[in-house]
């Protein structure tokens, strides 16, 4: 009996996803065993063509991980929704953006311009830009207008959320697949409770958290036993999905929010502001607004991993629309 078949692709990504695949060590032979993995460009020779030659459908899931920023993202996450019954966003950036997603905050030319020239570790004496003279050979991939999820350019069936997504939530993504127990189509294969349920500092807590400062984690000494909200530390916790083990917490690093928002929220980053706003300990607006000023760079913090799928999407609207 031929085995179900199995495909991982990636957009616009640093490679993390495909590490969490690597990293299900000796479940690798037990997937294996039980599918054939036919299309992974990542890690082996992989011809389109013969991706198109499949019949439709005949892929039982396809892995896409990374960000949709480029042309031939979006039509190969169409080749391989046609050719596959269930697709999944795999990590972060196909799910809500991840940090490719910060893109939206600039225009296609000034990412180009920073990526290839302005850029402190880039020797480029030519001041080449991709796409800014004729190519020989086949022309390089035109870059959006903007960075989309996922499911904003196909049917997405499930979502594996983080950056990279925990191994062993895409060891039982993959193996409720091939054993037909998955979830309700939609749903993100993770907790759907805040990481502060599971974090190894939440008896720590105090019974009411009040803040007149924020501080970067640099800039004081923490108690590493601590909960870092209680010493003024930003942490993205209570605004942040759970299944990630607190690795960032046990590392004595605060949560900056990648596995995505809990079911029901729209919005992680405006959902992180408003919790964030609640333990601000002030009720002077000239002092609150001095306080506030002292988050460094709100953007990037609170949408860090979900720019591309929040209410805002991009600094751009005029070109939210266009490609």
């Amino acid at each position: 009996m031929n085995k179900p078949k199995i495909a991982l692709y990636w957009c616009s990504s640093c490679g993390g996803c495909e590490e969490s695949i690597i990293d299900l060590g000796e479940d690798l032979l037990k997937l294996a065993q039980s599918a054939e993995i036919i299309f992974w460009p990542a890690a082996m020779d992989a011809r389109f063509s013969d991706l198109e030659a499949l019949a439709d459908g005949s892929i039982l899931a396809s892995l896409i991980n990374g960000a949709i920023q480029q042309e031939d993202h979006i039509s190969m996450a169409r080749l391989l929704r046609k050719k596959s019954r269930y697709v999944i966003a795999n990590g972060s950036c196909a799910h809500i953006g991840g940090v490719i997603g910060l893109a939206n905050l600039h225009r296609p030319e000034e990412v180009l311009q920073r990526a290839y020239i302005d850029a402190e570790t880039v020797a480029n004496p030519l001041r080449t830009i991709p796409g800014s003279q004729p190519s020989s050979g086949a022309p390089l991939p035109r870059l959006l207008n903007r960075v989309r999820t996922l499911d904003q350019v196909i049917e997405v069936d499930y979502y594996i959320p983080g950056c990279p997504p925990p191994s062993e939530l895409v060891e039982k993504a993959i193996f409720s697949l091939l054993e037909n127990k998955l979830p309700p189509k939609g749903s993100i294969l993770s907790e759907n409770r805040a990481l502060c349920h599971s974090c190894p500092r939440q008896d720590s807590l105090p019974e009411r958290l009040s803040v007149q400062r924020f501080k970067r984690i640099h800039e004081t000494l923490w108690n590493p036993l601590q909960c870092f909200l209680d010493q003024g530390i930003i942490c993205l916790g209570p605004s942040t999905r759970g299944g990630c083990r607190s690795r960032c917490i046990s590392a004595n690093m605060p949560c900056r929010g990648c596995l995505g928002p809990l079911d029901g929220v729209r919005d992680q980053g405006a959902k992180s502001i408003s919790f964030i706003a609640s333990l601000i300990d002030e009720t002077d607006p000239e002092k609150i607004v001095e306080i506030v000023s002292g988050i460094a760079d709100p953007a990037g913090l609170f949408y860090r991993y979900s720019l591309a799928a929040s209410l805002i999407r991009t600094r751009n609207k005029n070109l939210e629309q266009t490609d």
